[in-house]
């Protein structure tokens, strides 16, 4: 049977990819001619388009990509490039930009979760990364809060290791063995469940630190403020990541990992084009690596006040027209918390006089034309503003208000 090496060699040989590769023939007039840079496949597939006006979510397809990121993306994939390098590179910019010892660009933030666990445990030991998740021996453990518990935790436990649940300084210090290979703090508890942490940044990256482990932290919604992207490293955090589809705006199967390098390093070996790791069926393609670092470029360089007072304007623009229907009135919410931390509207009724429930209101924007994706509380309907494109946001208000009329 040929393996795969022996047909790679055997296609090499054929005289017309020969005759391409040795040929002057440009690379990028192997394009087909006439294709038609936008096509409505949404129509042909029978997928409805929607408006986003609830955040960015991964199953609604994250954020839209910024046109430089998306003429990044068409750019970079004319041509082919040595991954390892593409790799080394934009990360040793992106270490730059983000003023730390090393960056790399991964498939999500879940993704860097799985492959910096796996580098906490292996480091650059070939044979471990080969074996893991299932290294001899005692099981790793990772020192977690309580109270930080959550789903993507999975991503952690993905490379073999058992989360070891702790309240205090004090049961963090005594958690500490020869099998703690890692500290995980999730950055988003205190949004997600509305309480404090028991341990705080400062607590949790000293007993890390004094026990010689590394600590990780998931921030991976936590921009803006932009700040946020230099400040846990400052903190002492080993590891960071931050999600790359969300406000970065860079491609939604894109990711950022970085920190201290040897662990950087050994991550990389985690992950793909490696052949055999943990990370291998995480790749991410080079557009996206160029894509994520042109999206984080122009993150970096943006007016991040005018951007804010835009999405104030439209929380305004929403609010004041919804408000026309009696009854109906709105209020600017912005988070208190790490996560997701921008303006947003919170329409809420009196339904003695406007009879409909918000899940009610959620369901006829779901079905109406266009469909619209919003969310609701028991009293209230919420509305992201920061996802909308500037043509939306009329349709938004429009709707909303038509919807709450029908009720009245």
């Amino acid at each position: 049977m040929m393996n795969r090496r022996n047909l790679l060699k055997r296609l090499a040989s054929l005289p017309v990819v020969g005759g391409l590769l040795g040929s002057s023939i440009p690379l990028q007039s192997l394009a087909k001619p006439g294709i038609q840079a936008k096509q409505s496949l949404f129509k042909e597939l029978g997928i409805r388009p929607l408006i986003n006006a609830r955040g960015t979510m991964t199953f609604l397809s994250g954020s839209l990509m910024e046109p430089e990121v998306v003429a990044a993306i068409n750019e970079t994939s004319r041509d082919f490039a040595n991954m390892h390098e593409v790799e080394d590179k934009v990360g040793e910019r992106i270490a730059e930009m983000l003023e730390c010892e090393a960056a790399m660009v991964t498939s999500g933030a879940a993704c860097a979760l799985t492959i910096g666990t796996a580098a906490a445990i292996t480091g650059v030991d070939m044979e471990k990364i080969r074996q893991i998740p299932n290294l001899p021996g005692p099981q790793p453990e990772v020192i977690i809060q309580k109270k930080h518990r959550y789903v993507f935790d999975q991503a952690v436990r993905s490379a073999g290791v058992k989360l070891v649940e702790v309240e205090t300084p004090k049961e963090m210090e005594e958690a500490i063995n020869e099998r703690t290979v890692m500290s995980l703090f999730f950055n988003g508890a205190v949004d997600w469940y509305g309480i404090e942490d028991s341990i705080n940044h400062e607590d949790f990256v000293a007993i890390s630190k004094r026990n010689n482990i590394p600590s990780f932290i998931d921030a991976a919604a936590d921009v803006p403020p932009v700040e946020n992207l230099f400040k846990y490293q400052k903190m002492g955090f080993d590891m960071v990541t931050f999600s790359g589809g969300k406000m970065i705006r860079g491609p939604q199967s894109a990711g950022l990992l970085f920190g201290r390098k040897d662990l950087i390093e050994a991550a990389k070996l985690n992950f793909s084009p490696h052949e055999s790791p943990i990370g291998r069926s995480m790749k991410v393609n080079k557009e996206e690596i160029f894509g994520m670092y042109v999206a984080l470029k122009h993150y970096l360089e943006k007016d991040h006040e005018k951007e804010w007072q835009e999405w104030q304007g439209r929380v305004d623009h929403i609010a004041a027209k919804v408000e026309t229907v009696n009854g109906v009135k709105g209020e600017t919410h912005i988070p208190k918390g790490r996560a997701n931390v921008f303006p947003g509207l919170n329409i809420h009724w009196d339904q003695s006089k406007v009879k409909i429930t918000p899940e009610e209101v959620v369901e006829a924007l779901r079905k109406g034309e266009p469909s619209i994706e919003t969310s609701a509380g028991d009293d209230e309907l919420w509305i992201a503003v920061v996802t909308l494109q500037p043509e939306h946001v009329d349709i938004v208000a429009r709707r909303i208000k038509e919807v709450l009329e029908t009720a009245v």
